[in-house]
């Protein structure tokens, strides 16, 4: 059933399209990365969730196994957490690194010490932002946001009010500490995910999932 619209909601809706302010920060080149003097800029510019990555040839065939590492929380003055506490930075490192093991662990063996077939996985998480309560959930459904969520999901960009997060990406030789490939990201659901709405920080574990297939899928293609 349609929510009905009142003038809060119009308000709140026409300013976030008007300001573009909705879709929040992109990520950024994170100074204090490892990576982060290796990385280019998308030359098309047309990434939004991928806009910084390092990418050389690697024969990926020749790894069979990963070292996943507990992620670290970006400390770095460029950091773009928005009002997310510790609790909860926490709280999506672990479920990041539980997800990225889950999902490379279903095409490589997952182990805990080097070997010249390991690569070792570094999560870097950089930034996160909540689902604005009750009204990111009520956006989807109102005539105002229905629609403009609609079109934003067509498209594979933010819904109106919706949480993202953002992290940082390096894979090296585990044996050699060679850097194999090394981006920055920002996930979030389809804009037309209600599930993901109804949680404060259930956007941004949605887009961990997201990033972790990603991530699960594209390892496999190279090593085909």
């Amino acid at each position: 059933m349609t929510a009905p619209t009142n003038p809060f909601l119009m308000a709140a809706l026409a300013a976030c399209v008007t300001l573009a302010g909705c879709a929040g920060a992109q990520p950024v080149r994170y100074a204090d990365i490892a990576s982060s003097a290796k990385l280019q800029a998308d030359p098309g510019g047309k990434s939004s969730r991928i806009p910084y990555a390092y990418s050389p040839e690697v024969d990926w065939r020749s790894y069979r196994s990963v070292i996943i590492d507990p992620v670290t929380i970006y400390r770095g003055r460029d950091n773009q957490f928005e009002k997310i506490s510790e609790a909860n930075k926490h709280r999506l490192a672990d479920y990041m690194r539980e997800q990225f093991s889950q999902r490379l662990g279903q095409d490589l063996r997952v182990v805990d010490r080097p070997a010249r077939d390991t690569i070792r996985v570094k999560l870097t998480l950089t930034g996160a932002r909540t689902t604005t309560a009750v009204l990111g959930t009520v956006l989807h459904f109102d005539l105002a946001g229905g629609p403009y969520n609609a079109v934003q999901g067509a498209r594979g960009k933010e819904g109106v009010m919706m949480g993202s997060v953002m992290y940082a990406v390096e894979i090296e030789d585990a044996a050699t500490g060679q850097l194999l490939s090394a981006y920055v990201t920002k996930q979030y659901p389809n804009a037309m995910n209600v599930k993901a709405s109804f949680g404060a920080l259930a956007a941004s574990m949605a887009g961990i999932r997201k990033g972790a297939d990603e991530l699960a899928e594209k390892l496999s293609a190279e090593r085909l």
